[in-house]
């Protein structure tokens, strides 16, 4: 998968893209990631990536030749970061990891002019309802998700115990050692009975997500075993 990134600050991605995890997926061409500096783009002598708004208000707003001009060099799905944006979710990074390429636009100051939007982005994406100085970070965000789904990354099933991948949050996770300054690691996960190692894990996954964001809930379709399991932790929390 090739990802561009268009920003004015491309120093931001030069360790996101060497290091850990995605390092190693650059490293083995799993992922490629193409960091574009928009000034690279404008062609004027102080290679001036903003202007002042029309009507007035604060602010400065992102020009639309150089963003044109670089578009022009990239492929694939065009996405902007935008507060104005659908929220980012495991389902969107789903979605998004089965394109070949995309490109990511890091708005900044005001935005972007708007003819860049209705031009030639196809999605805008917000990563959530607050003010960031910059794009920058939420394409970070948004790479580093796709990145993970893709094949090769990293181990199937370590993806797929995330929480959020199957619509719930993840259960608590324990290593060694199984005791601690007297606190134990639950006897199930010693058992080695595996399958009342799911059922214990299942009934946490959603014990965690009843109380912390019920809302994942009412999208949940939950199958025999997890609808039973529900039942009993709401149950016990009643009598607690």
């Amino acid at each position: 998968m090739k990802i561009n990134i268009l920003t004015l600050f491309p120093e931001f991605f030069s360790s996101f893209k060497n290091q850990s995890i995605i390092g190693r997926a650059v490293k083995n061409n799993l992922i490629e990631i193409n960091v574009i500096n928009i000034r690279d783009f404008c062609f004027d002598k102080h290679k001036q990536a903003d202007d002042i708004p029309f009507g007035g208000e604060g602010g400065m707003v992102m020009k639309p030749e150089p963003l044109f001009r670089a578009l022009e060099q990239c492929q694939g799905k065009v996405i902007y970061t935008s507060p104005q944006g659908v929220t980012f979710d495991q389902k969107l990074a789903l979605d998004l990891k089965e394109e070949s390429e995309i490109t990511i636009i890091a708005g900044h100051y005001e935005g972007i002019d708007e003819r860049v939007v209705t031009e030639k982005v196809d999605m805008e994406i917000s990563i959530g309802d607050y003010v960031l100085t910059g794009g920058e970070i939420p394409a970070m965000v948004i790479v580093d998700t796709i990145s993970r789904l893709i094949p090769g990354v990293i181990k199937k099933s370590s993806y797929e115990n995330d929480s959020f991948f199957n619509g719930l949050l993840d259960y608590p996770q324990y290593t060694r050692p199984a005791e601690y300054k007297g606190l134990k690691v639950p006897d199930v996960l010693i058992s080695g009975n595996h399958k009342k190692i799911k059922e214990w894990r299942i009934k946490e996954s959603l014990k965690r997500t009843y109380l912390r964001r019920p809302d994942l809930l009412k999208n949940k379709k939950l199958n025999d075993l997890e609808k039973k399991l529900l039942d009993k932790v709401i149950l016990e929390l009643k009598n607690n």
